[in-house]
C-alpha cells in the first residue's frame, strides 16, 4: 500500500461512519449492483468478508465489489477481512481482524502505517487489550439484537457502548442498527455504525442507506 501523509487523518470525523459489511452469497448475483447502489445512497466504508474462499478466488471476488463500490461512491473506503494478503494485493485502504486472524502488531507492520485496521470486539475487556498505536477503530457488537441473523450472544446496550467510547480507540457499533437506533448510539459516542441486513435485505437498497445516512448525520 502506498504511503500516506502521517499527520493527515486515516478517516474523517466530519460525520459518523456507515460501514456497510458485505457477506459473500448475499442478494445472489445482483450482489455487485446492490453494493453499487448502497454506496450512492450514503455508504462511506465497505468491509468485505468470506471465510470459504481461497487465492485468487477471494481477489477475484474482492476487485468485483470494489469495483462495483466505487461506481457507487469513488470515495468509499474498502476493508478487507482477515486475510492481509487479499488486501494488499487489492490496494485496499486497509483490513479487519476477527478472532482467527493475525495479531493487531503482526497486521499494521505488514499493512503499513497508513492503513486502516479495525478488529472485532464483544466487550470492554477486549477493547482494553488493543492498543491505539496499531489498531484505528473496533467494531462492538451485539449492540442490539442483529437484523441479519439470529442473536448468538446477549445484546450490550448503549451503557455498555458509552462506556466503550470512553475508551481511547474509535468504536463503530454494530448489531440491530436501524434509522431509529442512530441517534442513541451516536449520542453514545460511537463513531458510526456497522449494518449488513439493514442494508443489503432491504428492498431498495439506496434508500436504506440513505436513510442511514440521514440519521447519523442529523444525530452527529
Amino acid at each position: 500500500m502506498s504511503k500516506a501523509n502521517p499527520s493527515a487523518p486515516k478517516w474523517s470525523p466530519a460525520r459518523p461512519i456507515l460501514c456497510l459489511v458485505v457477506n459473500r452469497g448475499e442478494r445472489g448475483d445482483s450482489l455487485a449492483s446492490t453494493l453499487a447502489e448502497a454506496c450512492s445512497g450514503g455508504v462511506d466504508w465497505v468491509h468485505l468478508r468470506d471465510r470459504k474462499l481461497e487465492g485468487s478466488a477471494w481477489l477475484e471476488w474482492a476487485e468485483e465489489l470494489a469495483g462495483a463500490a466505487r461506481l457507487g461512491a469513488a470515495e468509499v473506503r474498502i476493508l478487507v477481512n482477515r486475510r492481509i494478503d487479499v488486501a494488499l494485493a487489492l490496494g485496499a485502504d486497509g483490513a479487519h481482524l476477527g478472532f482467527d486472524a493475525l495479531e493487531p502488531r503482526d497486521a499494521r507492520r505488514l499493512l503499513g502505517d497508513d492503513a486502516l485496521l479495525g478488529v472485532s470486539t464483544h466487550g470492554l475487556a477486549e477493547i482494553r487489550t488493543l492498543s491505539p498505536r496499531e489498531v484505528d477503530y473496533v467494531h462492538l457488537a451485539p449492540i442490539y439484537d442483529p437484523h441479519s441473523k439470529p442473536a448468538s450472544r446477549p445484546a450490550l446496550g448503549p451503557g455498555v457502548l458509552a462506556e466503550a467510547c470512553s475508551q481511547e480507540i474509535p468504536v463503530i457499533a454494530q448489531g440491530g442498527l436501524d434509522p431509529g437506533r442512530c441517534s442513541a448510539v451516536i449520542r453514545a459516542g460511537a463513531a458510526g455504525i456497522a449494518v449488513t441486513g439493514a442494508i443489503l435485505h432491504a428492498p431498495d437498497p439506496a434508500k436504506a442507506a440513505a436513510g442511514l445516512r440521514a440519521a447519523l448525520d442529523s444525530a452527529g
